[in-house]
């Protein structure tokens, strides 16, 4: 059974970027990343690799990241749930993390928890 990440929303998390803004996808290198991409260290996810996350209010590529969850992508047709992360005290729209991680997720079925 999945975690339902109860009390996460909110929490201060830091962790580290291996997929920095305007990198491309490893496996498929057509994929150019819009936005930082990387993992909360040392909490592991449902597929048993650290939990990765989407960092938003970070315009530049970055090595290192530390901000607030402010919401969770569940993937229905996946295993992985992405957190979504902002560095800054700004809080995004759901349309605005929508748009930012369409990337990737058009790939998958899932919803935007808050």
């Amino acid at each position: 059974m999945r975690n339902d990440y109860p009390g996460i929303i909110g929490k201060i998390v830091h962790g580290k970027i291996d997929r920095p803004l305007g990198s491309h996808h490893p496996r498929h290198p057509e994929m150019v990343y819009p936005i930082n991409y990387g993992y909360v260290e040392s909490v592991f996810a449902e597929d048993g690799a650290e939990q990765d996350i989407y960092l938003f209010g970070v315009n530049i590529p970055v090595e290192k990241f530390e901000g607030r969850v402010i919401a969770v992508y569940r993937r229905f047709d996946d295993i992985e749930d992405k957190w979504i992360v902002s560095s800054s005290d700004k809080d995004f729209s759901d349309e605005e993390i929508l748009r930012q991680i369409q990337f990737q997720e058009q790939y998958f079925h899932g919803a935007l928890l808050r």
